[in-house]
């Protein structure tokens, strides 16, 4: 077949409506979606039925910067704020003490059995050391997981903000693999500029943002989503090109601006979930392409091991210690370092050893892909009933709703009331998007005149206006009426 462009499109559907498709049904079967992406993208590929030769690790790199973006970038926004703040220190230290401490007791075990050097052997449990936003977000939202006391916010903050750390890492060890004569203290200083300047830059674009979004008038409000994909980019390579981490800028970002009052933020959560959706898809589909399995069986041995001791070792020690000085009971220790799941992301970053041109990036990206493989094999399949093992999970009649998920819901299961807004009340002449409304609460309609409004973020409130409030549960309330009348 001639590769014409109505050809790669037409491929590129198929291999697509196939990718939603299989997984649609998956979890009948107890199979991540995101290993039936990858699984298709194999069978794609030139050792595969499918027979289509993809051999670039630049441009699958670039793909895969590309979705991390959006996956990120999507993660952060469904953030909640209020139920992460009480565990900020301990997804702090996961995401940087953690992964610091996976990739080094993993590299260690490398060295010990592979003839890696001791920098070759680090930089693998660098790429290997974050565990993977895209298959924690998916597989987490997908089963709808209900974990006790805060241990989902846990996870999700943890997966979103260390891909930053493990990126550092990578760069880091990989310059000490093709500079020998450096020493291991000359990455302190990269680090250091990496994570500070991609914090700050990440707050700045995100109050910058804000204001962007909420000032500008645009005609229509399908643009809101195309202004903020473009201010997505713009942090992520103003951040890079300054020297500052991209990946922690937007994450950073993103929560910042989901945890805002923004105009037509419905409409923006939406586009970006769908996209982040199809960003996994595109990028796990590219990843099968780009593998070659018959190049992974001799490393399968070794591969096993590896991620037996990644599973088993490595990433237990790694959150122990980073969790030492805080109460937590053991069961939701253990279960923590259960949801270490390698996905996506590793891969991306062994394409950076193989486009340096190291001696041994072939055996590095196919042991990282095995890895991969098999932590959403073995873990992605087994976190519910590891939960109720540990006994850390909850009936799912229990689970509460976050303000993204009442946000994002057609119609969701929660308390509504009739409000009526009188002259003395703050809340007249002010736009909804000035209001400060409680993030767990929106305001689904406006009663005006015997007429129904639909409202948005730039909707101005009346007297004599019925606002229609929804919230996840009645004390809501309270903060709504302080809100609207008292403030």
């Amino acid at each position: 077949m001639n590769l014409t462009i109505e050809n790669i499109l037409l491929i590129g559907s198929l291999l697509l409506l196939v990718s939603i498709f299989a997984g649609k049904t998956s979890y009948k079967f107890g199979v991540p979606t995101l290993l039936l992406f990858l699984g298709i993208g194999m069978l794609a590929g030139s050792d595969g039925i499918g027979g289509i030769r993809f051999n670039n690790p630049k441009l699958a790199q670039f793909i895969g910067i590309v979705s991390l973006n959006f996956i990120l970038f999507s993660g952060g926004l469904d953030t909640n704020w209020t139920a992460v703040k009480p565990i900020i220190k301990e997804g702090i230290l996961l995401s940087t003490l953690g992964v610091l401490i996976t990739a080094v007791s993993l590299g260690t075990f490398v060295w010990f059995v592979t003839d890696f050097t001791i920098y070759e052997s680090l930089l693998l449990g660098s790429i290997v050391s974050s565990t993977d936003a895209a298959a924690v977000f998916s597989i987490l939202r997908a089963k709808s997981l209900a974990l006790k006391t805060n241990l989902r916010p846990t996870l999700e903050l943890e997966s979103g903000s260390n891909d930053p750390m493990a990126y550092v890492l990578t760069i880091a060890f990989l310059t000490l693999v093709i500079n020998q004569d450096k020493s291991f203290l000359s990455i302190i200083p990269f680090f250091l500029q990496q994570m500070i300047l991609g914090g700050v830059a990440g707050i700045a674009f995100g109050i910058t943002s804000k204001y962007i979004i909420n000032k500008i008038k645009l005609d229509f409000e399908g643009l809101y989503p195309v202004l903020v994909i473009a201010l997505m980019f713009i942090t992520f390579s103003a951040t890079n090109f300054v020297g500052g981490n991209g990946f922690l800028a937007i994450y950073i970002c993103a929560v910042y601006l989901g945890n805002q009052n923004l105009i037509h933020k419905k409409t923006i959560l939406k586009m970006f979930d769908g996209l982040a959706w199809l960003m996994q898809i595109v990028l796990f589909l590219t990843l099968g392409l780009l593998v070659f399995p018959s190049q992974i069986i001799p490393y399968m041995g070794i591969g096993l091991l590896i991620s037996i001791f990644l599973i088993l070792i490595a990433r237990p020690i790694g959150v122990f210690i980073s969790l030492i000085f805080f109460k937590m009971k053991l069961k939701r220790r253990f279960y923590i370092s259960w949801v270490g799941l390698r996905g996506a992301v590793p891969i991306v970053f062994a394409t950076y050893p193989l486009l340096a041109g190291i001696d041994k990036a072939n055996m590095i990206f196919n042991i990282v892909f095995f890895i991969s493989v098999t932590s959403i094999l073995i873990q992605g399949t087994t976190l519910s009933i590891i939960a109720k093992w540990l006994n850390v999970g909850l009936p799912e009649t229990q689970k509460e709703l976050t303000p993204t998920d009442l946000l994002m819901a057609e119609n969701p299961k929660a308390e509504m009331k009739e409000l009526l807004i009188t002259l003395d009340c703050y809340a007249v002449g002010k736009k909804i998007v000035e209001l400060g409304f409680p993030k767990n609460a929106i305001i689904a309609m406006i009663k005006r005149d015997e007429t129904y409004i639909i409202p948005n973020g730039l909707t101005k409130i009346e007297t004599q206006d019925t606002l229609i409030v929804l919230a996840d549960r009645p004390e809501a309330f309270d903060e709504v009426y302080k809100t609207l009348k008292n403030k």
